[in-house]
């Protein structure tokens, strides 16, 4: 059986050499947030790094063996599930930070503990991010969760990846103390929003649902103003303050970037004010007629 065209591309040499890219420069942005920011001030982050990172502090031993050893079952779980291109991958990747966490020094940029959790959290998630554009993982809490989920179905994979930290960050209080354990939970929240930032960029997908009494107007000013595509789909009007009881109705559908919404928004309620426009975010999406993102 051939390999499919999507398979074939992500495979291409051209593709891995950029996928290196990202991971070694995901390497070296966490390995810098860990020892210029997080390690001076005993601070951690979450997930597998910041239980590493307490059993390091436990036992006063490297965290680079904790990263590698906590890391491996994962990875190993990751080659079942995903292939053994994201394992090679993630186990690359997750050598390489432990080999620089062990050997290259880094200048301790501040003392100031705020901007050491902020920072440090900045560096961390950037790292992670860049590595999962590469088709890697640095930590392994997201296989674990994920893999989970599917035996778990009242939890979804961000469910138990909070549970996972709370009980880290409840554990931190007692190794580490409050007020680490503090600044901490501001690192992971920084780390979280910046590899959230990542991964989608400024120009987050977003779903857009609009109902109107002049969709085809809508549609059109969507599809020849805005050279978006839309999804035309049948409904019904329930009870609305003019009356209106099982009045079929097209609605209109379509994908645009965040930047792009001012612009539909304006344009949708040139043609319609009383329009009902519906948003959401979507974490990715492709084909169609939307607009590349980019490191897509």
């Amino acid at each position: 059986m051939d390999t499919p065209t999507a398979a074939k591309t992500i495979n291409r040499p051209n593709s891995e050499l950029t996928n290196a890219a990202f991971i070694i420069a995901g390497v070296i942005s966490a390995a810098f947030g860990l020892k210029s920011f997080l390690l001076s001030s005993h601070f951690i982050d979450g997930g597998v790094t910041g239980v590493s990172m307490l059993l390091s502090t436990v036992f006063r031993l490297p965290l680079a063996v904790f990263i590698l050893v906590i890391n491996l079952p994962f990875i190993a779980l990751g080659y079942k599930q995903m292939g053994r291109r994201f394992a090679l991958r993630s186990a690359l990747g997750i050598g390489g930070l432990a080999l620089i966490l062990a050997f290259v020094p880094f200048p301790d940029v501040t003392h100031d503990l705020l901007l050491t959790a902020v920072f440090g959290g900045v560096f961390i998630g950037a790292g992670i991010g860049l590595a999962m554009r590469g088709g890697a993982v640095l930590d392994g809490t997201e296989i674990a969760a994920l893999l989970v989920s599917r035996y778990l179905v009242l939890l979804k994979v961000s469910d138990l990846i909070l549970i996972l930290n709370v009980i880290i960050f409840g554990v931190a209080v007692l190794v580490l103390g409050t007020e680490p354990a503090l600044y901490s939970m501001l690192t992971y929240f920084a780390a979280a929003r910046v590899l959230e930032f990542v991964l989608n960029g400024i120009e987050q997908y977003t779903g857009v649902t609009i109902v109107s009494e002049y969709s085809d107007a809508v549609r059109k000013v969507i599809t020849e103003k805005l050279g978006r595509g839309v999804t035309m789909y049948q409904g019904k009007s329930g009870y609305g303050k003019r009356g209106e009881l099982g009045l079929e109705r097209d609605i209109v559908f379509t994908v645009v970037t965040r930047l792009e919404l001012p612009a539909l928004r304006t344009a949708v309620q040139e043609v319609d004010p009383n329009a009902f426009i519906v948003q959401y975010r979507i974490d990715d999406a492709q084909g169609g007629i939307i607009k590349k993102r980019a490191l897509h």
